[in-house]
């Protein structure tokens, strides 16, 4: 009987081995340079045979933890990333400014939340040039293109206070140049009616009466331009509240209005720091406003203005009640050169704010049953 040869495990070569590495050659993939760890030429297949082939429990922990170290520097820059992210997403949001980023094919490749509320303003705007200026619901817009890394990108800033104010100044030099050259002819009128006052018989005094609260009126409006251009500065005195309601009561006597109004003051005996002449202004200005406000109105019904005035904690307050027409566009209330009245500049309200802020005070409409403004200003020298 022949002996059975033995069977001899097969022998593989280091040759036969299509991917036979150690495990340094396999760190050799992971490079760390400024504790930094990055993968170069990384071949997911190679790595699986390379796996395959290790032997060392050393050089896989090694391995292991160097991709561990990989993994949790991936975590950090993504988290890094997302949060530079949300800042740059942060900063395009609370910029005054409408932005659209387009691709090349004309789709969006990013747009904040004021560009997703003023799509009429974009499509006036990408037929604009680089920078120009539209109009788009009583509103103005700078609009500027550019592009770059194959994006274009459109903003569109609304100008409409800067214009405004730059129309305000204008108009407030224009104003005050015109009232500067009307006020010495008028104050010659003036002077000439009261002469021609105390020459007047029964019959033509009248008419001369009606003349001067026409020049008063003219003086009154000229004195307003001239304030609100120089802008204001209160100097403020220690009185009764009693002399603004004097000086109201004499104000009335010098306006003319045809229908039938009560008129009732209460002011109390209180003393207060104010200044006398402005306040006198802001305080006529709302009484002649209640009287057009009733003249306004079709209907026959009995005028009525109530004017009050008293001291509350550190304010002074003043409360005008009417019951004529109500205020129609109230968010132009105090808007410079803003009027409905067809005997009215649009000053006396605006120049009635600036006064009122002059002395730390506020300007409101009440929402009550009765039309009701209330002005509150500091009470301090």
């Amino acid at each position: 009987m022949k002996k059975s040869k033995r069977l001899k495990r097969p022998y593989l070569k280091r040759s036969h081995l299509k991917h036979s590495y150690k495990a340094s050659s396999f760190k050799g993939l992971l490079k760390k340079e400024d504790n930094v760890i990055s993968l170069e030429n990384f071949k997911p297949k190679e790595s699986e045979d390379l796996l395959e082939n290790f032997s060392n429990k050393k050089d896989m922990q090694e391995l292991l933890e160097l991709l561990n170290q990989f993994i949790l520097q991936s975590y950090k820059v993504e988290k890094e990333f997302k949060d530079y992210k949300a800042l740059y997403e942060w900063v395009i949001e609370i910029l005054p400014q409408a932005i659209w980023v387009m691709n090349e094919n004309g789709s969006f490749f990013y747009k904040n939340s004021l560009a997703n509320q003023s799509h009429e303003v974009f499509n006036k705007a990408k037929l604009g040039n680089f920078n120009t200026e539209i109009e788009h619901e009583n509103k103005s817009y700078l609009v500027q293109q550019n592009s770059i890394q194959g994006k274009q990108i459109i903003t569109a800033t609304d100008i409409s206070a800067q214009k405004r104010q730059e129309r305000l100044a204008s108009m407030g030099k224009i104003s005050a140049h015109l009232a500067h050259e009307i006020r010495n002819p008028v104050g010659s009128i003036s002077l000439l009616a009261s002469v021609l006052l105390k020459h007047a018989n029964e019959k033509t005094k009248p008419i001369v009466v009606e003349l001067q609260k026409a020049l008063w009126r003219v003086e009154r409006i000229i004195k307003a331009t001239l304030l609100f251009s120089k802008g204001i500065q209160a100097n403020r005195t220690k009185q009764s509240l009693k002399t603004l309601e004097s000086d109201l009561k004499e104000a009335l006597n010098c306006y003319t209005y045809s229908k039938d109004i009560d008129f009732l003051f209460n002011f109390s005996d209180e003393e207060g720091f104010f200044d006398f002449d402005l306040m006198g202004i802001v305080l006529q200005n709302f009484l002649y406003n209640a009287i057009d406000a009733i003249e306004a109105l079709e209907e026959s019904e009995q005028g009525q203005v109530k004017i009050e005035a008293f001291i509350q904690n550190e304010f002074i307050v003043f409360t005008i009640i009417d019951n004529g027409k109500e205020v129609e566009n109230k968010s132009a209330l105090f808007e410079p050169f803003e009027t409905t009245k067809l005997k009215g500049n649009g000053l006396g309200l605006a120049l009635s704010l600036q006064v009122v802020k002059a002395h730390e005070g506020s300007i409101a409409l009440l929402e009550n049953q009765e039309k009701t403004f209330e002005i509150k200003i500091l009470n301090a020298s």
